[in-house]
């Protein structure tokens, strides 16, 4: 697991360590791509995919989920750290925690949609897709 960049912090993938109901509000009131999600949602959600949390002296941070067959493909999803503790560089030991993850060791892709985050993901190796005009999806 590549180290913490700040002292008191741990990250891990048992998801009975997870905070629902703090994902869950952080998801619903405040991402821009889940406004209104179900609580049911997001628990059925987490359920089907590998989940990452970010903690603080027990208390749940921050959060990343993956969706994945774990031998091919596997998309980042619901990426984020709670904005009393951003700027300590989280989102990045998050990303590269979960890229090095034993399971998800190689895949032919990954993928992941952004409005904003573009910089962080492109220093992992993420890029714009080359041939949109080959995607598709079912809005």
């Amino acid at each position: 697991m590549p180290t913490p960049p700040a002292d008191g912090y741990t990250i891990s993938d048992d998801p009975d360590r997870l905070d629902l109901d703090m994902i869950h509000g952080y998801l619903a009131r405040e991402s821009y791509w889940a406004q209104g999600v179900p609580r049911e949602t997001v628990a059925r959600a987490i359920q089907h995919s590998l989940p990452f949390g970010v903690y603080r002296d027990g208390a749940q941070v921050g959060f990343a989920r993956v969706i994945s067959d774990r031998a091919t493909y596997a998309y980042l999803e619901d990426v984020f750290i709670l904005p009393a503790h951003r700027g300590r560089g989280l989102s990045k030991w998050l990303v590269a925690t979960i890229l090095a993850h034993p399971e998800l060791q190689g895949l032919r892709r990954w993928a992941l949609a952004t409005r904003d985050a573009h910089g962080l993901y492109r220093q992992f190796g993420f890029e714009t897709v080359s041939k949109p005009q080959n995607r598709m999806e079912r809005p």
